[in-house]
């Protein structure tokens, strides 16, 4: 969430900034009165408080000199006192809870650099590559659903079976196939990033650390009885790994990875874009994440990028860079860029990689520090800061999955697999007639 002194400091900047992402200011303006009334009432709170303390010293040396009557009227007026800052101690915890669920439900500021915008139309392509819409042969215009069941590899109907419409089920080389591509994609980051295999399920504090709470339960799994969350992405348990606690300079930037399966209620999705793999309720996906300095930031951010184009041209798919501007951006974004393939079978760009830069937006949520290397000019060691947070998808599977059928299709039906996934698909190099 934003710092809430920057209501006071640079409110005007706060407020161009979300008013550059096209959002109601409604709840901005409430949040500074709610925070100008709360430093009132905490400071008449803290003035009741420092006079009872004074009372208290002066009834013992009223009593010490036998002057009785005035150490009683003292007390009494201790009594009355006490029960103001009950009440204006009530009504401070009060407005700072209501002022916090506001601070959570307010977006990010976007970037300087962040395109302006209002909707996805305006997002700005930064580069294609590798496409060429009239280049692709008729038998790599069959969807993937197609393909998928006719070489036995995508159950579609007994995934819905099984959990329900828009879940899906890998089969044979299909489920091989899935396996594989997390594997080349956390064996590609291996070099720099550490990887992590966290927990599926997690806590709301850890949810809402990443701005998934409280906006958007709609769009999440909850376990009631357990007051336990199905994770969106990795991004939710990574983004927490260091909650609450004070890093070193020297220790950023701090580089992890993680495969995990990820649950999405695709709330409102209603139709759109449902068939198939390109919306589903589960899918596996493995992420990237940093903890940096905000200097350090900036080149992390075109790091991963780097690493997600890096993967997809590997697997010899066409793909896009987008920079997303401020109306399309996520609620916790500061700046973002999305990877798109091309899948000609459906013949659309499919997002398969989002890279973002958060600044402290998550931490100050999770409560992630991190302590400035030497001292300040007095010789004492520098106040900690809040880290800032990255993160993008190395390889999310479904879309990838799909765009890889298609484009791979072969005349006779099979799909020939890129041979950067040879090593994990148990010798085989094709899929269907021609591994046969």
């Amino acid at each position: 969430m934003l710092d809430v002194r920057r209501l006071r400091t640079e409110f005007d900047v706060v407020r161009a900034g979300l008013t550059r992402r096209g959002e109601d200011l409604t709840g901005l303006e409430r949040a500074r009165l709610l925070d100008e009334r709360q430093r009132e009432l905490a400071g008449e709170r803290d003035e009741v408080r420092a006079r009872i303390k004074a009372i208290s010293k002066l009834v013992g040396g009223l009593r010490q000199s036998g002057q009785v009557d005035e150490a009683e009227a003292l007390q009494a007026e201790s009594r009355l006192l006490g029960e103001r800052e009950s009440i204006f101690d009530d009504e401070t915890n009060e407005l700072t809870a209501e002022l916090r669920d506001l601070m959570l439900r307010i977006p990010n500021v976007p970037a300087d650099d962040a395109p302006d915008g209002a909707d996805e139309r305006d997002n700005v392509i930064m580069r294609v590559e590798g496409f060429d819409r009239d280049g692709y042969a008729d038998h790599q215009r069959v969807p993937h659903w197609d393909i998928g069941a006719e070489l036995g590899i995508l159950d579609l109907e007994r995934g819905a079976k099984v959990s329900g419409s828009m879940f899906v089920m890998f089969r044979g080389m299909g489920a091989t196939l899935q396996r594989g591509l997390c594997q080349l994609a956390l064996d590609r980051n291996a070099d720099l990033y550490e990887e992590v295999r966290p927990p599926s399920l997690v806590l709301t504090r850890t949810l809402t650390a990443t701005g998934q709470l409280p906006k958007f339960a709609d769009d999440a799994y909850h376990l009631e009885r357990d007051d336990l969350w199905a994770i969106p992405t990795a991004e939710v348990p990574l983004t927490s790994l260091a909650m609450d606690e004070i890093l070193d300079e020297t220790e950023l930037p701090k580089r992890v990875m993680a495969y995990s399966p990820c649950f999405r209620r695709e709330a409102g999705s209603a139709g759109r874009d449902t068939r198939g793999l390109l919306r589903v309720h589960e899918f596996d996906k493995v992420e990237l994440l940093a903890y940096s300095t905000p200097a350090q930031a900036p080149d992390l951010l075109q790091e991963i990028l780097g690493r997600a184009t890096a993967l997809v041209s590997a697997l010899g798919l066409p793909y896009r860079v987008l920079d997303i501007c401020t109306g399309d951006m996520g609620q916790s974004h500061h700046r973002s860029i999305d990877v798109e393939v091309f899948a000609p079978g459906v013949d659309q760009w499919l997002e398969v990689s989002s890279v973002s830069w958060f600044a402290d937006y998550q931490a100050r949520r999770a409560n992630i520090r991190f302590r400035p290397a030497g001292d300040d000019d007095n010789g004492k060691p520098r106040g900690t800061e809040m880290v800032h947070t990255l993160n993008g998808s190395a390889l999310a599977v479904p879309r990838i999955w799909a765009a890889l059928v298609e484009t791979h299709r072969q005349a006779d039906g099979s799909v020939a697999m890129p041979e950067a996934l040879w090593p994990y698909l148990r010798g085989a190099t094709s899929i269907g007639p021609a591994s046969a």
